[in-house]
């Protein structure tokens, strides 16, 4: 996950605590991207990580084996997974509400070979999850 997203977390741990019943919810090893340095949380596995996402995935597929790995939060984060030719989905949930601006949600245009639209599923009375197939050989075009 990118810092912003971790940041996130720390903020809102007790509501995250409330839900999951740990302010830190995941038992898997977490990268967090960032160039800052960040706090800690007691008990969980966190690797504090920087620079180029292909040696990072080699350590987070070693982890997780025949599992998925995955990218949260920052869509230059997951677009730097992309530019390295490591992401073969895409899975976006939008929800019913809108916000008069914000960051992009994938910044990169994906234009040839398109994306695949694989599934679309109702995610409680708020919520449509969309997945995509990252066509192998897809690459965001230079800007």
């Amino acid at each position: 996950m990118g810092s912003s997203t971790y940041e996130w977390m720390l903020r809102h741990a007790d509501t995250v605590a409330a839900e999951t019943g740990a302010a830190w919810p995941y038992s898997q090893p977490t990268w967090v991207f960032s160039k800052r340095t960040l706090p800690t949380v007691p008990g969980a596995d966190i690797r504090f990580v920087r620079g180029d996402v292909r040696p990072v995935h080699g350590a987070m597929r070693a982890a997780a084996g025949d599992r998925n790995i995955w990218i949260v939060g920052g869509g230059d984060l997951a677009g730097q997974f992309h530019d390295a030719g490591l992401l073969d989905e895409i899975i976006v949930q939008v929800g019913s509400v809108t916000l008069g601006r914000g960051k992009p949600l994938f910044p990169r245009q994906l234009t040839s070979p398109p994306l695949v639209l694989v599934s679309v599923r109702q995610v409680g009375t708020g919520f449509a999850e969309l997945r995509y197939q990252v066509p192998s050989g897809a690459i965001a075009p230079a800007v």
